[in-house]
């Protein structure tokens, strides 16, 4: 059953971790991730800050399930400009010092007794294929020191990076080759943006797969993106689900909402998600 390896990714319900905590405990979840707590990314955390947040992890009987670092949103060359205009927060730093970033990370990720750091591709080049080598070259180096640490590096597919789409993220992790990097697919995301998650995106990860995210999108009639609930969006979860089961994924799943209700808060969105991830769950039993 999913829900026997279902976790959150805590600020999605919270900045305050604890509260996210006890939401994961009341609703019967088993792990979750962490990337912001109180507006500050846990590539930041001092060691005091992450000995008390295994204590409040572990003394509800949850565990850390991978961190979700920002390691390489970055640009490949500062000078150029990226075919996102976006940097989504992130100071403009180089590869150089997301490496530097990456070997901090690697010592949380021990510390918080976690063995999977989430990472990205690059901001987006106007043109990705002209420097598919580069970033194959600076992948293939963060999985080899992530082999020397014991520790699964996940490549997410982000619309804002050179590995936007399934097909582009599977194509890094083929051609790097390595045990210790796999695709952190994403269904969600890849019809955030405009493509189809299933069956032609899966198609392109399957057996690649080191962990799921699950949200839900569409491109409304205006031509934008919109993430809403599970069930709500184009991505046909049930058959997503089954071919997973089907093809041996014995991994987790961790809810990843990045909607918010109108006037509410991101605990109801991510409740809403939950709630519909049920209802499907239950579709899927009755099958």
């Amino acid at each position: 059953m999913i829900f026997d390896r279902l976790g959150v990714l805590t600020d999605e319900v919270s900045q305050n971790v604890t509260e996210a905590f006890d939401w994961a405990v009341s609703n019967g979840l088993k792990h979750v991730e962490i990337r912001m707590v109180n507006g500050k990314n846990i590539a930041d955390f001092s060691d005091e800050e992450l000995d008390q947040l295994l204590f409040e992890v572990e003394k509800r009987g949850l565990y850390i399930s991978a961190i979700a670092s920002p390691i390489f949103k970055c640009a490949l060359d500062l000078s150029r400009a990226v075919a996102s205009g976006d940097m989504f927060g992130q100071k403009e730093e180089s590869v150089e010092n997301h490496f530097m970033k990456l070997e901090r990370v690697f010592e949380i990720c021990k510390k918080l007794k976690a063995d999977k750091i989430r990472i990205f591709s690059f901001w987006r080049e106007e043109n990705p294929s002209l420097y598919e080598a580069e970033i194959i070259e600076h992948l293939r180096k963060a999985a080899r020191i992530a082999g020397e640490k014991g520790i699964l590096l996940l490549l997410e597919n982000e619309n804002a990076c050179n590995g936007g789409y399934a097909s582009e993220v599977a194509s890094f992790v083929r051609q790097v080759d390595s045990p210790n990097l796999k695709v952190l697919w994403d269904p969600g995301n890849e019809a955030y943006g405009g493509k189809s998650a299933f069956p032609e995106g899966y198609n392109q990860v399957r057996g690649l797969i080191g962990h799921v995210h699950l949200k839900d999108a569409f491109i409304d009639e205006n031509g934008l993106s919109k993430c809403v609930p599970i069930g709500e969006g184009s991505v046909p979860f049930i058959d997503q689900l089954q071919a997973l089961k089907h093809d041996g994924y014995e991994g987790l799943f961790t809810i990843e909402t990045h909607y918010i209700p109108e006037g509410g808060t991101a605990k109801e969105g991510t409740q809403m998600t939950l709630e519909g991830l049920q209802k499907i769950l239950g579709i899927e039993c009755e099958k």
